[in-house]
């Protein structure tokens, strides 16, 4: 008898050297899940929006886990999605090196880069999240950190062999069982800022291919993103963005919205250029807004 998902959560899973194509999983690229800033952040993401519900908590020792560590969970993501189209066995219990993880975000292999990986690490597993998201009833919180726990690796001298991670059930579950997943632009990995590497996987989640692209207005970008910057300061960046068009695969633009408010439209680049008047201007969405 074929054993279920969950006996086989826990048998180790090697990871797979290679170039395979970078895969994000759509809640965290829809809701507040991490902090946008490169200075540690201890103060809580308390969100609510509609029926979900989001609390994100750090520690004073290691901070809140950042947008920049959620590569990690990029690259975890991507390991699972391409063994499970090549029918390979998948676990939430993952061993790799340090070196393909870092080569598959975009970072060098530098004594400086292992460093803040296992820093990334130990964010990821100190930060605690609760949540309302895929429960089935709106009451119920899935409480977990991003990473269960983690170790270094050696042999029998104490030479490093590499790293093991055990990932929590509700993001292996998202991956594997509801495939909530997204392709995403390798340059992504590229980008350096925290407001404009959130608001590109926003945008990848929202505005997908659609043909007459997407419009978010400023306020409810702030509100979503759970960014500790003032609202002035986030419209700020925002246009600056938009000036630089530094989202690879779409095109950005501030337009006014209904009752002259600020708002950000985007489309694909490969689609003819549309008037603001082509373009549909959603009310705040309380869900994922599945594509």
């Amino acid at each position: 008898m074929r054993r279920s998902v969950e006996d086989r959560q826990l048998e180790l899973f090697r990871a797979r050297p290679g170039n395979m194509p970078p895969r994000d999983a759509q809640d965290l690229m829809s809701w507040p899940f991490f902090s946008l800033a490169k200075t540690p952040r201890v103060r809580p993401i308390d969100f609510q929006m509609g029926d979900v519900a989001i609390l994100v908590e750090a520690t004073h020792e290691h901070g809140m886990a950042t947008i920049w560590d959620a590569d990690v969970l990029i690259w975890a993501a991507s390991q699972i999605v391409d063994a499970r189209d090549r029918r390979l066995r998948t676990s939430r219990l993952m061993a790799a090196t340090p070196y393909e993880i870092l080569a598959f975000i975009g970072r060098g292999d530098s004594a400086q880069n292992y460093e803040r990986l296992k820093a990334g690490l130990d964010r990821l597993q100190s930060t605690t999240v609760a949540t309302s998201i895929r429960q089935p009833t709106e009451r119920r919180r899935h409480r977990f950190s991003w990473i269960n726990e983690w170790k270094e690796r050696a042999d029998g001298v104490g030479r490093p062999r590499g790293i093991e991670l055990i990932l929590p059930d509700w993001f292996y579950a998202g991956v594997v069982e509801d495939a909530l997943i997204l392709t995403i632009d390798r340059e992504y990995f590229a980008l350096t800022g925290g407001l404009e590497r959130w608001l590109y996987r926003l945008v990848r989640k929202h505005g997908g291919r659609q043909q007459h692209g997407w419009i978010f207005d400023f306020r409810h970008l702030h509100l979503k993103s759970g960014s500790l910057s003032p609202y002035k300061r986030f419209a700020f960046e925002l246009r600056d963005i938009v000036r630089r068009q530094s989202l690879p695969g779409y095109q950005l633009a501030c337009i006014a919205g209904a009752g002259n408010k600020p708002c950000l439209s985007f489309q694909p680049v490969a689609l003819q250029p549309l008037s603001a008047r082509r373009l549909r201007v959603p009310q705040p969405r309380h869900d994922g807004d599945k594509l």
